[in-house]
């Protein structure tokens, strides 16, 4: 199996960049992408397992509607990267089967 990245960016000029983390390694891409297409074009493959079985899952759609590319930004879990802009320091997980939700909220 390749292990050429799924997604290239343009070869336009860059302008401003940011370095976000994906489990340890530093990935460095132009301000004002995605997660998703920060960490497509950074080489990552699997973003998250599936609840059902562990299969390895990553973005399909990259408008929002298909939740295949959750991840955990900052300690969030169930992030859709796809949606999130990236910012400098930013630091991303994948998102392993479900995540654990808290029903305290807050009181």
């Amino acid at each position: 199996m390749g292990t050429d990245a799924l997604f290239r960016l343009s070869s336009a000029p860059e302008t401003e960049t940011v370095t976000i983390t994906f489990e340890g390694r530093a990935i460095r891409v132009p301000a004002g992408l995605n997660v998703a297409a920060a960490l497509l074009a950074g080489g990552v493959h699997n973003f998250r397992s599936s609840v059902v079985g562990g299969s390895p899952r990553a973005p399909y759609c990259m408008m929002g509607v298909c939740f295949e590319c959750l991840v955990e930004i900052d300690g969030v879990p169930a992030r859709q990267s796809c949606l999130t802009p990236v910012r400098e320091g930013m630091t991303v997980s994948p998102q392993i089967g479900a995540a654990a939700l808290s029903f305290d909220g807050g009181e």
